[in-house]
């Protein structure tokens, strides 16, 4: 029979750090943000004020998955909300519980939840491939549970999957017409500048004899980093924003010892100017932070980066490559198709401010589309 082992610090959840190890690898689709690294290094950093909810599912003293999940409080016009989530915070794609056993980790996990004291007012567990890659596992589990669960969009994020077009002339016609002849364009004026050299940096795991994080061509990224537009952003958007250095940092070194960092930076006259890093694991490859010099001899530097880096990735013989959630212009230009995030939610009956904020929310949506009615009239 299964039980629950609930973990609220860091230092009682450091004794299962093996036993999360080894089910990472197991785990579908799994990524740097599933590891306990990425965990320990996110809360140290943004844990105040959250409080810790890591659930371990064992059977007979054996692991059978992990659900991370913490309690955040989100803000709104009528009030604050407890909100019971995974502990992402929009870094990544996708989320789901750790190991090779979804359906199962969840379904006793969420029970234990249902079963304890609730120092929650809702439950949203975002960032889920609920129509893919978990199949409707979430929204089941918490129906099983007594929840009385909703799945709403969540956006998408846009893939190129490596593994079906196989090569670089396989890639180029999957694009449109126009998009391979700009992909030409912008490559052929970049060659044509002069000395151009891409560096592409994934090391294999320390355990291995490697885990080299390569500070320079971090440091060279930051670089690209603090010259892009990006830097002047107040949403702490970059490499080199200043409340996030020292986090980037440390997930830079841990990624590294664990081999799953993956980094480039575009040269021209050994002059960095443009930047990608990400992360990539079993031949999956994700992109968080890009950039390039606004200020670049030659124009395109951003596009000629991301062309060198997806035909290098066609070489090494990664599947996907995951271009992340937005709706910037080249990531549309890029992608072979588009993936779809959801949400699933539930709020208890009893729980007054989210009822309410959830009908203020209804009621403006319903208003609005009432009024474009009218204005198209």
């Amino acid at each position: 029979m299964a039980d629950v082992v609930e973990l609220n610090d860091l230092r009682s959840l450091s004794r299962y750090r093996l036993l999360w190890d080894s089910l990472v690898a197991d785990t579908p689709d799994a990524t740097f943000l599933h590891t306990y690294d990425w965990l320990e290094n996110y809360w140290r950093h943004f844990g105040r004020g959250k409080q810790l909810r890591v659930l371990v599912v064992r059977s007979s003293a054996h692991g059978v998955g992990i659900l991370p999940l913490c309690v955040v409080r989100r803000r709104h016009r009528l009030g604050s909300v407890r909100v019971l989530t995974y502990p992402l915070d929009d870094w990544g794609t996708f989320y789901s519980p750790i190991g090779p056993h979804p359906t199962a980790t969840l379904l006793t996990a969420l029970r234990h939840v249902s079963n304890t004291h609730r120092d929650w007012d809702e439950v949203d567990l975002r960032w889920i491939a609920h129509e893919s890659r978990d199949r409707g596992r979430t929204f089941r589990a918490m129906q099983q549970v007594g929840f009385t669960p909703r799945v709403e969009p969540h956006g998408g994020t846009s893939l190129i999957d490596l593994a079906e077009v196989g090569n670089w002339d396989g890639y180029l016609a999957s694009l449109s017409r126009k998009q391979r002849h700009e992909l030409r364009r912008i490559n052929r004026r970049v060659s044509d500048w002069g000395s151009v050299e891409l560096v592409r940096h994934r090391p294999q795991p320390r355990r291995t004899g490697d885990g080299d994080p390569a500070w320079e061509v971090y440091q060279q990224c930051e670089q690209v980093a603090r010259a892009s537009w990006q830097n002047n952003s107040t949403t702490g958007n970059t490499l080199s924003h200043p409340s996030l250095v020292s986090f980037f940092h440390d997930t830079h070194a841990a990624a590294s010892r664990l081999g799953m960092v993956d980094m480039a930076v575009l040269r021209l006259a050994d002059r960095p100017v443009a930047f990608w890093y990400g992360y990539h694991y079993q031949g999956r490859v994700m992109g968080l932070r890009m950039g390039y010099c606004p200020n670049a001899p030659v124009s395109g530097v951003g596009m000629a980066l991301m062309s060198r880096l997806i035909e290098d990735s066609l070489d090494r013989g990664d599947d996907t490559f995951d271009l992340g959630p937005g709706g910037e212009s080249y990531k549309l230009r890029l992608r072979t198709t588009m993936a779809s995030r959801h949400r699933v939610t539930y709020t208890p009956s009893t729980a007054l401010r989210p009822q309410l904020i959830r009908a203020s929310a209804w009621l403006r949506q319903r208003t609005a589309g009432t009024l474009r009615l009218a204005a198209s009239s």
